[in-house]
C-alpha cells in the first residue's frame, strides 16, 4: 500500500514540476522570490509549524526567515525586511526577553533563529533603542551556550532531554549563529568553539567506507540505536546529513581568514562534496531519504535533503571552496528538485516531497532502523523544505550571473574616507560610512553584496593609493573625502595620489569617484583628482529634499543608457553636478542643464563621476524610498557595468 502511494505522489509531483516549469519561462520573478512570496502567503500573520495551532520560536521559523533575508538581500524589496521584523516582533518584548524560548530547556533547535536578530541588531532601526532589544534577545541565545550539556570532548548535547547525544542537525541549528555572533560581537575564542564542533562530528559521525555521515552519535553507548562499539546510529538520513552540509558553508561566511582551523573546516566541505555526487540519482538528480539505499524497497527521492545538497554544493562551488566541476552536479540536483518536487497552485508555487520529520530515540521511540525513516510522513509545503530550497535557488540564480567578476577585485578607499565612530554593539571604536562592512543606513554593504555575488572580491585600501596598493585591484572605489570637520586629520588627495591613480586607471583599471553636496565633502583636493580626466565637481547642490518629498531627488535615466541597462529612475538627493572640460568626460545623466553622471576613457581604463554616495544602504535596501526609484537595480548595473569595462579592454 505504501509503495504504491509512493509511486503515484511520484508521478503526481513530476507532472506538477514541469507545469511549474513552463510557467516559469520568461521574464517573471525568479523562482527564490516566486516561493519566498508563496510562503509569505501560506503563514502571512505568524510562522505555524506542521498542525499547530500557535506559533512559538522554532528553528523552522529561524530558517524561514534566514531564506526569506536572502531574498531581500536578492532584491532590495522591503516586503521581505518587512515580513522578518513583523515574525520577531511577535516574540521579542521591547526588554528583550524572548516570548515561548525557554533557555533551561538547552536545545540547540533553539538557536537557529539567532540569525535575524543578529540582522536586526545590526541594521538601522530608528534608534539605538529599537536595536537594543534585537541585541539582548541574541545575548540571551548566546547565553544559553554557556550553560548547554556537553560530551566529555566538549561536544554539545543536541537537547538537554538527549543526554550525551550529538546529532548532526544540531550543527546547523547552533553553529552558525554561534559563528555569526563570534564576528558581531568580536569574542574571537567562539570560532575555536565552533570548529570543535565539527571536528567531533568528522571524528565520530563519518563512515570510513562511504564517507556518508550516520545521523546521530550517542557518546555512553546507552542508546538502543547506538551501535556498541562506536555509539553511531545505524543509517545516513539525507536531512541530517543536509543540515551539517549547509552548517559547513555557512560557518565559513564568519570565520576570520587567518584562523587556524578555517583551512580544515575548507577540506570537511571538500570531502563531503565528491560524496554527495557519489550518491546523487544518475537520472534524476535528486537523493534518496536513506541516501545509500536509492533501490531499496520503499526508498525514495526526498525534497529537503536534495534541496540542501544543491546549496551547499553551488555556495561551494561560488565562494571558491570547491571545483568548478560541482557546478554540474549542483545544476542536476537543481534541475532534479524543479522535476521532481515544485508544483503549481493557484497560479503560486508549491513545494512536496518533504519528509515531516526525522529523530532518534524519545517516545514513541525511534531505533534509526531504515524501516524507522521510512515511516514518517511526507508533507506539502513543510518549511524544512520550502527554506532550503530558497536557499538553493538563489545559489543557482547568482551561479548564472557570477562570472562577470571572476578574478576581479574591487577595492573601496578607505583612507580619504576615514571617519570613526562607537561599535552600537560592541563598544569598541569602528572606521564607518560608506565601508563594506557597516550594515547600519550609512553602509556600502549591500553594495559590496551585489559586487560578490557577481563573483567579484571586495577589499578595502586603507592606505594612500600607490602602484602597490592599487596591484591587483580591478574597480577602485573613492566615496565622500573626509573634511576636517568629519575628521581631526584627513587625509587630502595631494598630487602624488593623483599619479598613482591616473597612471592605474592608463593601464586599465575602473576608478569610481562618488563625491557629496559641498557642505559634506572635502571637494577642493578631490577635484583635482577629477580635473585630471576632464570632470569636476561644481560647487553648488541639486535635489534638495525636504522631509519626505521624494519626487524632489528624482533622477530619470535614458533609456539604452550605457551603464543603467535595468533602471529606469534614481533617487539621488543633495548632490553636486559634474563639469566637463575638453573632450575627456562625457555626460551619461543629466537633469536640465545640469550633469549628474559622467564617465571618462582614459587610456585603457574608465572612470565613473557622480556628485553623491547614493548607493549607501539607506536608498537601496528598500526600507525607505518608493519603489519607483530603483537604487537597488542602479548599484547592480554600475557593479555589472563596472566589472565588465576590464573584460572589454582584454
Amino acid at each position: 500500500m505504501k509503495k504504491s502511494f509512493r509511486l503515484l505522489a511520484g508521478l503526481a509531483l513530476l507532472g506538477l514540476g514541469q507545469n511549474a516549469l513552463a510557467q516559469t519561462s520568461g521574464p517573471a520573478q525568479t523562482m527564490s522570490q516566486r516561493m519566498a512570496d508563496a510562503f509569505i502567503s501560506w503563514h502571512p500573520d505568524s510562522i505555524l509549524i506542521g498542525s499547530r495551532k500557535t506559533a512559538r520560536w522554532d528553528y523552522e521559523q529561524g530558517l524561514m526567515l534566514k531564506a526569506v533575508e536572502r531574498v531581500w538581500q536578492r532584491t532590495g524589496d522591503a516586503k521581505y525586511y518587512t515580513y522578518i521584523v513583523k515574525d520577531i516582533d511577535q516574540f521579542v518584548q521591547p526588554n528583550g526577553v524572548i516570548r515561548t524560548y525557554k533557555l533551561d530547556d538547552y536545545n540547540l533547535d533553539n538557536l537557529t533563529t539567532g540569525h535575524a536578530l543578529l540582522t536586526l541588531a545590526q541594521v538601522s532601526q530608528g534608534s539605538q533603542a529599537a536595536q537594543e532589544k534585537y541585541k539582548q534577545a541574541a545575548q540571551t541565545l548566546r547565553k544559553q551556550l554557556d550553560g548547554q550539556p556537553r560530551t566529555k570532548e566538549g561536544g554539545f548535547w543536541h537537547k538537554k532531554v538527549y543526554p550525551n547525544q550529538m546529532w548532526l542537525d544540531g550543527l546547523y541549528m547552533a553553529e552558525p549563529f554561534y559563528a555569526e555572533y563570534s564576528k558581531v560581537f568580536n569574542q574571537p575564542a567562539g570560532f575555536d568553539d565552533v570548529a570543535k564542533q565539527f571536528a567531533l562530528i568528522e571524528k565520530h559521525l563519518v563512515d570510513s567506507k562511504t564517507g556518508l555521515l550516520y545521523h546521530g552519535y550517542d557518546e555512553s553507548k546507552e542508546q538502543k540505536w547506538a551501535n556498541k562499539q562506536t555509539g553511531q546510529s545505524p543509517n545516513f538520513w539525507d536531512r541530517g546529513m543536509g543540515w551539517y552540509a549547509m552548517a559547513l558553508v555557512d560557518v565559513l561566511d564568519y570565520f576570520p581568514a587567518n584562523h587556524p582551523q578555517r583551512a580544515q573546516l575548507i577540506k570537511d566541505v571538500q570531502r563531503l562534496a565528491p560524496v554527495l555526487a557519489k550518491y546523487q540519482d544518475p537520472k534524476t538528480g535528486t537523493w534518496s531519504l536513506v541516501v545509500d539505499q536509492g533501490s531499496r524497497k520503499g526508498n525514495y527521492a526526498e525534497a529537503s535533503g536534495s534541496s540542501m545538497f544543491v546549496y551547499m554544493l553551488a555556495k561551494g562551488v561560488r565562494m571558491g571552496y570547491l571545483d568548478r566541476k560541482y557546478a554540474a552536479v549542483a545544476q542536476k540536483g537543481y534541475d532534479g528538485l524543479l522535476k521532481t518536487f515544485v508544483a503549481t497552485e493557484n497560479n503560486a508555487l508549491a513545494f512536496n516531497g518533504t519528509v515531516s520529520v526525522g529523530g532518534l530515540g524519545g517516545n514513541p521511540y525511534r531505533d534509526g532502523s531504515y524501516e524507522y525513516y521510512l515511516s514518517e510522513p511526507l508533507r506539502k509545503n513543510d518549511l524544512k523544505g520550502v527554506g532550503p530550497f530558497i536557499l538553493a535557488s538563489i545559489e543557482m540564480e547568482i551561479a548564472k550571473e557570477n562570472s562577470i567578476g571572476q578574478n576581479k577585485t574591487v577595492g573601496l578607499d578607505y583612507y580619504f574616507n576615514h571617519e570613526f565612530r562607537k561599535n552600537s554593539i560592541t563598544g569598541e571604536q569602528e572606521q564607518w560610512h560608506y565601508t563594506w562592512e557597516d550594515r547600519t543606513h550609512g553602509g556600502f554593504w549591500l553594495l559590496g553584496n551585489q559586487f560578490r555575488e557577481l563573483g567579484a572580491k571586495t577589499v578595502s585600501i586603507p592606505t594612500a593609493p600607490t602602484a602597490a596598493s592599487l596591484k591587483g585591484i580591478d574597480v577602485y572605489i573613492i566615496v565622500d573625502p573626509d573634511s576636517k570637520k568629519e575628521t581631526p586629520k584627513p587625509n587630502f588627495v595631494q598630487a602624488n595620489d593623483i599619479k598613482a591613480i591616473s597612471d592605474w586607471v592608463k593601464a586599465g583599471g575602473t576608478l569610481v569617484m562618488m563625491a557629496n553636496d559641498t557642505s559634506n565633502c572635502e571637494i577642493p583636493h578631490f577635484n583635482e583628482l577629477a580635473k585630471a580626466f576632464g570632470m569636476s565637481f561644481i560647487p553648488k547642490s541639486l535635489n534638495m529634499v525636504k522631509g519626505d518629498q521624494f519626487e524632489q531627488g528624482r533622477v530619470d535615466i535614458p533609456a539604452g543608457n550605457a551603464v543603467f541597462k535595468h533602471t529606469k529612475a534614481a533617487y539621488i538627493k543633495e548632490l553636486a553636478p559634474i563639469g566637463l572640460q575638453g573632450n575627456t568626460g562625457k555626460a551619461l545623466v543629466s537633469k536640465g542643464s545640469d550633469v549628474i553622471m559622467a564617465t571618462a576613457k582614459v587610456g585603457k581604463g574608465t572612470v565613473f563621476v557622480v556628485g553623491d554616495p547614493w548607493l549607501y544602504n539607506e536608498y537601496t535596501d528598500g526600507r525607505k524610498i518608493p519603489a519607483v526609484y530603483e537604487n537597488f537595480n542602479a548599484g547592480k548595473d554600475l557593479a555589472t557595468w563596472a566589472l565588465q569595462q576590464k573584460a572589454a579592454i582584454k
